[in-house]
């Protein structure tokens, strides 16, 4: 496995409208590096984001898309996706707040 510091970690967040109503009870969803497990998520969430706690982190691998241009065939990059679940007292994500 690669050495994969903190901050490489989280790549970006996903806004969606599914991601967005679960923000209510204190969900966020991100892409994560696909070689990152459970465990270094909590890590730079809790490190890139003072002040929140990580309650528990569900992961997803997702496959990519077959693409075609003409007569070639070709795959889009695989992906991670990641759901962490904040502990009731911890603070909000200030990027998300004004959405």
């Amino acid at each position: 496995m690669a050495d994969i510091k903190y901050f490489d970690v989280i790549q970006k967040p996903i806004v969606t409208e599914k991601s967005m109503n679960a923000m209510a009870s204190k969900k966020y969803t991100f892409t994560v590096h696909p070689d990152a497990n459970k465990a270094m998520i909590k890590e730079a969430v809790e490190k890139m984001f003072p002040g929140t706690k990580v309650a528990s982190v569900n992961t997803m691998n997702l496959e990519g898309k077959t693409k075609r241009r003409g007569m070639t065939f070709g795959k889009t990059a695989k992906t991670k996706k990641a759901i962490v679940q904040f502990t009731a007292d911890s603070k909000d994500i200030e990027i998300f707040e004004g959405l």
